[in-house]
């Protein structure tokens, strides 16, 4: 059951072009939304190679940020 609003301010010329294509697709702005948000749900994350990594590369992640485990190298080293 369809039961929340979602307001959002995007640019006007943004979104008339996006209506455009949407119309030629045969899709509403709230379908397209919608289509979105599944998809997001199914991936765990955005529908594009953006997601949010898993707990070990958290976990490398933060180290690195924090100067642990971090060797030195050269370039000449990485080929």
């Amino acid at each position: 059951m369809k039961d929340v609003l979602i307001n959002a301010r995007i640019e006007s010329e943004l979104k008339q072009d996006v209506e455009q294509i949407l119309k030629q697709l045969g899709l509403s702005a709230t379908q397209a939304i919608t289509m979105h948000y599944q998809q997001i749900r199914l991936n765990k994350g955005l529908p594009f190679e953006m997601k949010i990594p898993n707990k070990e590369t958290q976990r490398v992640i933060e180290e690195s940020r924090n100067g642990m485990n971090v060797n030195d190298f050269s370039r000449k080293e990485v080929k």
